[in-house]
């Protein structure tokens, strides 16, 4: 069982940064792939970024990559998502989730989910 909880969103202009943080609780964090996901008013969840236990790969999806890095700190049991040249339509609630599968994108194959963070880019 991992619980998930999310920090660090708010208000940003566009062009601007915001760090997100996930801290979970449970023994088996780095036995997980970690995620973030994220949902826009009216649009689907769409995946964003996930690492995998090592905290060496990463994959992103094609509309963030090159300005967000997701990272994790498996001794804090945390992981982040560093979010850099924000852009409105980056403007969701953010999830952080866990899976069980190192190759995890679909929300599909996430089994434990963040209450979720607002993270608002003005422009």
């Amino acid at each position: 069982q991992v619980q998930l909880v999310e920090s660090g969103g708010g208000l940003v202009q566009a062009g601007g940064s915001l760090r997100l943080s996930c801290a979970a609780s449970g023994r088996t964090f780095r036995d997980y792939t970690m995620g973030w996901f994220r949902q826009a008013p009216g649009k689907e969840r769409e995946f964003v970024a996930q690492v995998a236990w090592s905290g060496i790969n990463a994959y992103y999806a094609d509309s963030v990559k090159g300005r967000f890095t997701i990272s994790r700190d498996n001794a804090k049991i945390t992981v982040y998502l560093q979010m850099n040249s924000l852009k409105p339509e980056d403007t969701a609630v953010y999830y952080c989730a866990a899976s069980g599968s190192i190759r995890a994108r679909s929300s599909d194959e996430y089994a434990y989910w963040g209450q979720g963070t607002q993270v608002t880019v003005s422009s």
